[in-house]
């Protein structure tokens, strides 16, 4: 297969790593062409990926309409920012094409896949998602994931492309809740962070997460997800890596918050994406567009783009009206 993998990042180059073991042809493309020629040269990805060797034969190309042109299937490894901006590229593709980016855009509401369906109609389009940490991914370590289509044979394809003995490919049908759950965690990776850098136990990130399933899982459904999907890989478990990992961007975002840092501060500093942080003004919209009760996303919101203090932010959260658990 001659696969394009769009997005010279940590997830996209592992995956790239990962498919070209696998046998296929790989080219990978990055909008700096700086880093592509220093990926050509080392067969490193050190801005990312430190310490992880590249495999021999992958390909570079810092020409989208070129990387693109040759490619059976396409997977798309952008941050969620300049996912709509690159996918345009995609407007005559009739393959493949994989998103394994995890937001929501904010003035649509749409998820990955709902841009990609928006800019390539001719194009078989499904995600990937789960709890896939890319330095992990990167050294072979044993990860699940899951391939969603609305199409149950696009999502088998999508797992025999990537499924191997260290990388288990499970298929959904939910697509909807599959990359909902995939964009939704991180904004409970934030919260997380937040009670790290304010010294917190496992007792209140045990309770955060518990309830964070309950929130998602209410949002998701009133956007048409399924409710069971939230219990599993991309839901529970993708929260539950974001939220305890100590690789997990957004939760180290967060702890940097809870321990006084400015959000503009921490945005501006970071080499690495923190998706959390546009997704969260996402969610916050579409929950007031559905009408759904989502008190945590609610003060994440608050804290990011108000300015609330993080401890006024916990206090309002711990000390709403008691309530039947759900």
């Amino acid at each position: 297969m001659k696969i394009t993998v769009l997005g010279a990042g940590a997830w996209g180059t592992a995956l790239a790593k990962l498919l070209r073991e696998s046998g296929h042809e790989v080219t990978v493309w990055g909008h700096d062409p700086a880093h592509l020629a220093a990926l050509r040269e080392t067969g490193r990805n050190e801005r990312y990926l430190p310490g992880v060797a590249l495999p021999t034969g992958l390909s570079y190309e810092e020409d989208l309409a070129v990387a693109v042109g040759g490619a059976n299937e396409i997977i798309v490894a952008v941050p969620s920012r300049a996912f709509r901006t690159v996918a345009g590229a995609l407007v005559d593709f009739r393959g493949l094409a994989v998103s394994v980016t995890k937001g929501i855009e904010h003035d649509s509401g749409l998820t990955m896949c709902g841009v990609l369906q928006a800019c390539a109609p001719r194009a078989k389009v499904a995600a990937l998602s789960g709890p896939t940490l890319a330095p992990e991914v990167a050294r072979g370590i044993p990860t699940a994931i899951v391939a969603a289509s609305t199409d149950p044979g696009v999502a088998r394809v999508v797992q025999s492309l990537f499924h191997r003995p260290a990388f288990r490919v499970y298929t959904s049908g939910d697509l909807l809740g599959v990359e909902l759950g995939g964009a939704l965690k991180n904004i409970i990776a934030i919260a997380a962070g937040v009670g790290d850098g304010l010294g917190f136990g496992d007792n209140a990130k045990a309770a955060l997460v518990t309830r964070a399933v309950a929130e998602m899982r209410r949002l998701g459904v009133a956007c048409g997800a399924q409710a069971e999907t939230f219990a599993g890989l991309s839901g529970l478990g993708d929260l539950t890596v974001t939220c305890f990992s100590k690789l997990s961007r957004n939760r180290g975002f967060g702890e940097e918050l809870g321990r006084g840092a400015p959000v503009l501060e921490l945005l501006t500093a970071s080499r690495h994406v923190v998706e959390g942080h546009p997704t969260t003004r996402s969610a916050w919209q579409l929950a007031r567009k559905h009408g759904i009760s989502t008190p945590i996303i609610e003060q994440v919101h608050a804290m990011l783009y108000d300015g609330k203090d993080v401890k006024a932010a916990v206090r309002d959260l711990t000390s709403r009206d008691s309530k039947a658990e759900d």
